[in-house]
Protein backbone atom coordinates (compact mmCIF):
# COMPACT_ATOMS: atom_id res chain seq x y z
CA UNK A 1 0.00 0.00 0.00
CA UNK A 2 1.56 3.35 -0.97
CA UNK A 3 2.00 5.91 1.63
CA UNK A 4 -1.48 6.66 3.43
CA UNK A 5 -1.17 10.46 4.21
CA UNK A 6 -0.46 10.68 -0.08
CA UNK A 7 -3.75 8.89 -0.59
CA UNK A 8 -5.72 10.74 2.35
CA UNK A 9 -4.94 13.70 0.76
CA UNK A 10 -6.04 12.79 -2.63
CA UNK A 11 -9.05 11.12 -0.96
CA UNK A 12 -9.97 14.68 0.77
CA UNK A 13 -9.30 16.92 -2.71
CA UNK A 14 -11.45 14.89 -4.91
CA UNK A 15 -13.94 16.75 -6.82
CA UNK A 16 -15.97 12.99 -7.89
CA UNK A 17 -16.26 9.83 -5.79
CA UNK A 18 -17.54 6.73 -8.26
CA UNK A 19 -19.12 3.54 -7.00
CA UNK A 20 -19.50 0.09 -8.11
CA UNK A 21 -22.76 -1.10 -6.43
CA UNK A 22 -23.29 -5.10 -6.61
CA UNK A 23 -20.62 -6.53 -3.24
CA UNK A 24 -20.18 -2.62 -2.96
CA UNK A 25 -22.41 -0.33 -2.30
CA UNK A 26 -25.57 -3.27 -1.73
CA UNK A 27 -23.99 -6.63 -0.18
CA UNK A 28 -24.86 -9.07 -2.88
CA UNK A 29 -24.12 -9.39 -6.65
CA UNK A 30 -28.11 -7.83 -8.06
CA UNK A 31 -27.61 -10.27 -11.45
CA UNK A 32 -27.06 -13.51 -8.40
CA UNK A 33 -30.11 -12.30 -6.66
CA UNK A 34 -32.25 -11.62 -9.33
CA UNK A 35 -30.98 -15.18 -10.69
CA UNK A 36 -31.78 -17.04 -7.92
CA UNK A 37 -35.64 -15.26 -7.29
CA UNK A 38 -35.93 -17.18 -11.29
CA UNK A 39 -34.55 -20.34 -10.12
CA UNK A 40 -31.70 -20.10 -12.00
CA UNK A 41 -29.27 -19.01 -8.79
CA UNK A 42 -26.16 -21.85 -8.85
CA UNK A 43 -25.91 -21.93 -12.63
CA UNK A 44 -25.37 -17.84 -12.90
CA UNK A 45 -23.77 -17.48 -9.19
CA UNK A 46 -20.77 -19.93 -11.15
CA UNK A 47 -20.81 -17.55 -14.16
CA UNK A 48 -20.37 -14.23 -11.90
CA UNK A 49 -17.52 -15.28 -10.03
CA UNK A 50 -15.70 -15.83 -13.45
CA UNK A 51 -16.60 -12.36 -14.44
CA UNK A 52 -15.37 -10.94 -11.15
CA UNK A 53 -12.56 -12.49 -11.22
CA UNK A 54 -11.56 -11.26 -15.00
CA UNK A 55 -11.77 -15.51 -16.44
CA UNK A 56 -14.23 -14.03 -18.72
CA UNK A 57 -15.19 -10.64 -20.74
CA UNK A 58 -17.73 -9.15 -18.56
CA UNK A 59 -19.59 -9.15 -22.31
CA UNK A 60 -19.45 -12.61 -22.53
CA UNK A 61 -20.51 -13.41 -19.00
CA UNK A 62 -23.35 -11.02 -19.00
CA UNK A 63 -24.82 -12.54 -22.10
CA UNK A 64 -24.61 -16.31 -20.45
CA UNK A 65 -26.29 -15.23 -17.37
CA UNK A 66 -29.14 -13.40 -18.80
CA UNK A 67 -29.58 -16.33 -21.50
CA UNK A 68 -29.88 -18.47 -18.62
CA UNK A 69 -32.06 -16.61 -16.17
CA UNK A 70 -34.42 -15.10 -19.35
CA UNK A 71 -35.72 -12.92 -17.36
CA UNK A 72 -39.39 -11.58 -17.58
CA UNK A 73 -40.55 -7.96 -17.28
CA UNK A 74 -43.23 -9.04 -14.51
CA UNK A 75 -40.45 -11.05 -12.86
CA UNK A 76 -38.16 -7.90 -12.98
CA UNK A 77 -41.16 -6.28 -11.40
CA UNK A 78 -41.14 -8.61 -9.02
CA UNK A 79 -38.35 -9.12 -7.60
CA UNK A 80 -38.18 -5.59 -6.87
CA UNK A 81 -40.67 -5.30 -4.70
CA UNK A 82 -39.56 -8.32 -2.76
CA UNK A 83 -36.30 -7.53 -2.26
CA UNK A 84 -35.24 -3.94 -1.39
CA UNK A 85 -31.68 -3.28 -1.63
CA UNK A 86 -29.66 -4.19 1.23
CA UNK A 87 -26.76 -1.18 1.76
CA UNK A 88 -23.46 -2.09 2.42
CA UNK A 89 -22.12 -0.84 6.30
CA UNK A 90 -21.58 2.77 6.60
CA UNK A 91 -21.91 3.56 2.87
CA UNK A 92 -25.17 5.77 3.35
CA UNK A 93 -23.34 7.34 6.05
CA UNK A 94 -20.19 8.37 4.06
CA UNK A 95 -22.41 9.32 0.45
CA UNK A 96 -23.83 11.61 2.92
CA UNK A 97 -20.38 12.97 4.27
CA UNK A 98 -19.33 13.32 0.41
CA UNK A 99 -22.29 15.16 -0.52
CA UNK A 100 -21.97 17.88 2.22
CA UNK A 101 -18.38 18.30 1.30
CA UNK A 102 -19.57 18.92 -2.60
CA UNK A 103 -18.22 16.37 -3.89
CA UNK A 104 -20.28 14.43 -6.80
CA UNK A 105 -21.12 10.98 -6.43
CA UNK A 106 -22.36 8.74 -9.15
CA UNK A 107 -22.61 5.06 -9.22
CA UNK A 108 -21.00 2.97 -11.84
CA UNK A 109 -22.24 -0.49 -12.79
CA UNK A 110 -22.11 -3.57 -14.90
CA UNK A 111 -25.52 -4.48 -13.25
CA UNK A 112 -28.59 -3.16 -14.72
CA UNK A 113 -30.28 0.30 -14.51
CA UNK A 114 -34.01 -1.35 -12.98
CA UNK A 115 -32.32 -2.80 -10.34
CA UNK A 116 -29.94 0.07 -9.33
CA UNK A 117 -31.94 2.83 -9.39
CA UNK A 118 -33.60 2.14 -5.81
CA UNK A 119 -30.18 1.99 -4.71
CA UNK A 120 -29.91 5.54 -6.23
CA UNK A 121 -32.94 6.61 -4.52
CA UNK A 122 -32.14 5.25 -1.38
CA UNK A 123 -28.58 7.03 -0.97
CA UNK A 124 -29.51 10.19 -2.68
CA UNK A 125 -27.93 10.01 -5.41
CA UNK A 126 -29.82 12.26 -8.79
CA UNK A 127 -30.35 9.13 -11.39
CA UNK A 128 -28.74 11.04 -14.01
CA UNK A 129 -25.37 10.13 -11.81
CA UNK A 130 -26.21 6.69 -13.08
CA UNK A 131 -24.42 4.46 -15.35
CA UNK A 132 -25.31 1.13 -15.94
CA UNK A 133 -26.52 -1.66 -18.43
CA UNK A 134 -30.30 -2.04 -19.53
CA UNK A 135 -32.23 -4.96 -20.07
CA UNK A 136 -35.04 -4.85 -23.02
CA UNK A 137 -38.18 -6.60 -23.32
CA UNK A 138 -40.51 -7.21 -25.71
CA UNK A 139 -44.71 -5.26 -25.66
CA UNK A 140 -45.05 -8.89 -24.80
CA UNK A 141 -42.86 -8.28 -21.36
CA UNK A 142 -40.79 -11.40 -22.69
CA UNK A 143 -36.95 -10.80 -22.42
CA UNK A 144 -35.37 -9.06 -25.25
CA UNK A 145 -32.01 -8.57 -24.34
CA UNK A 146 -30.03 -5.82 -23.53
CA UNK A 147 -28.44 -2.29 -24.70
CA UNK A 148 -24.98 -3.31 -26.12
CA UNK A 149 -24.38 0.19 -26.89
CA UNK A 150 -23.98 0.94 -23.08
CA UNK A 151 -19.93 1.24 -22.32
CA UNK A 152 -20.67 -0.64 -19.17
CA UNK A 153 -21.25 -3.98 -20.76
CA UNK A 154 -17.41 -4.52 -22.34
CA UNK A 155 -14.13 -4.88 -19.95
CA UNK A 156 -13.17 -1.33 -20.10
CA UNK A 157 -16.46 0.14 -19.82
CA UNK A 158 -16.37 1.57 -16.52
CA UNK A 159 -12.92 3.41 -17.60
CA UNK A 160 -14.68 5.21 -20.43
CA UNK A 161 -17.40 6.75 -18.50
CA UNK A 162 -14.82 7.88 -15.67
CA UNK A 163 -13.11 9.67 -19.23
CA UNK A 164 -16.43 10.97 -19.88
CA UNK A 165 -16.73 12.72 -16.72
CA UNK A 166 -13.06 14.10 -16.92
CA UNK A 167 -12.84 15.03 -20.47
CA UNK A 168 -16.84 16.21 -20.97
CA UNK A 169 -18.14 17.00 -17.58
CA UNK A 170 -14.91 18.55 -16.74
CA UNK A 171 -14.36 17.07 -13.23
CA UNK A 172 -10.44 17.29 -12.81
CA UNK A 173 -10.13 14.57 -9.76
CA UNK A 174 -12.13 11.39 -9.83
CA UNK A 175 -11.92 8.60 -7.38
CA UNK A 176 -13.30 4.95 -7.92
CA UNK A 177 -14.19 2.82 -5.65
CA UNK A 178 -14.91 -1.16 -6.33
CA UNK A 179 -14.57 -4.84 -5.46
CA UNK A 180 -14.10 -6.66 -8.47
CA UNK A 181 -11.76 -7.00 -12.15
CA UNK A 182 -13.83 -4.37 -14.04
CA UNK A 183 -13.39 -1.65 -10.89
CA UNK A 184 -9.24 -2.43 -11.46
CA UNK A 185 -8.92 -1.49 -14.63
CA UNK A 186 -9.62 2.29 -13.83
CA UNK A 187 -6.42 2.38 -12.24
CA UNK A 188 -5.29 3.65 -15.61
CA UNK A 189 -7.87 7.04 -15.99
CA UNK A 190 -8.56 7.69 -12.07
CA UNK A 191 -6.60 9.78 -9.56
CA UNK A 192 -7.03 6.61 -7.24
CA UNK A 193 -8.69 3.53 -7.01
CA UNK A 194 -9.54 2.04 -4.00
CA UNK A 195 -10.48 -1.44 -3.43
CA UNK A 196 -13.46 -2.80 -1.58
CA UNK A 197 -13.56 -5.78 0.09
CA UNK A 198 -16.57 -5.60 3.07
CA UNK A 199 -18.74 -8.22 1.02
CA UNK A 200 -16.36 -10.25 -0.68
CA UNK A 201 -12.13 -10.45 -0.75
CA UNK A 202 -11.25 -10.73 -3.93
CA UNK A 203 -7.17 -11.48 -3.78
CA UNK A 204 -6.30 -9.66 -7.35
CA UNK A 205 -8.64 -6.54 -6.38
CA UNK A 206 -6.64 -6.65 -2.23
CA UNK A 207 -3.12 -7.28 -4.30
CA UNK A 208 -3.41 -4.32 -6.56
CA UNK A 209 -5.01 -1.70 -4.92
CA UNK A 210 -3.64 1.37 -3.50
CA UNK A 211 -5.95 1.58 -1.06
CA UNK A 212 -7.70 -1.40 0.26
CA UNK A 213 -10.69 -1.26 2.98
CA UNK A 214 -13.32 -3.16 4.35
CA UNK A 215 -15.15 -0.93 6.36
CA UNK A 216 -16.53 2.55 4.86
CA UNK A 217 -15.98 4.55 8.32
CA UNK A 218 -12.05 4.26 7.26
CA UNK A 219 -12.88 6.48 4.27
CA UNK A 220 -15.62 8.24 6.33
CA UNK A 221 -13.21 8.90 9.12
CA UNK A 222 -10.25 10.41 6.70
CA UNK A 223 -12.19 12.65 5.46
Amino acid sequence: MANLENLISVWKKADVVTFDVDSTVIQEEGIDELATFCGKGKEVAALTRQAMQGHATFRESLTKRLKIINPSFNQVKQFLLSHPPKLSPGVGTLVTALQARKKQVFLISGGFQCLITPVAIALDIPLENVFANRLKFYFTGEYAGFDENQPTVDNGGKSKVIEYLKNERGFKSVIHIGDGATDLETMSVTDLFIGYGGNVVRESVKLRSSWFITDFNELLNAL
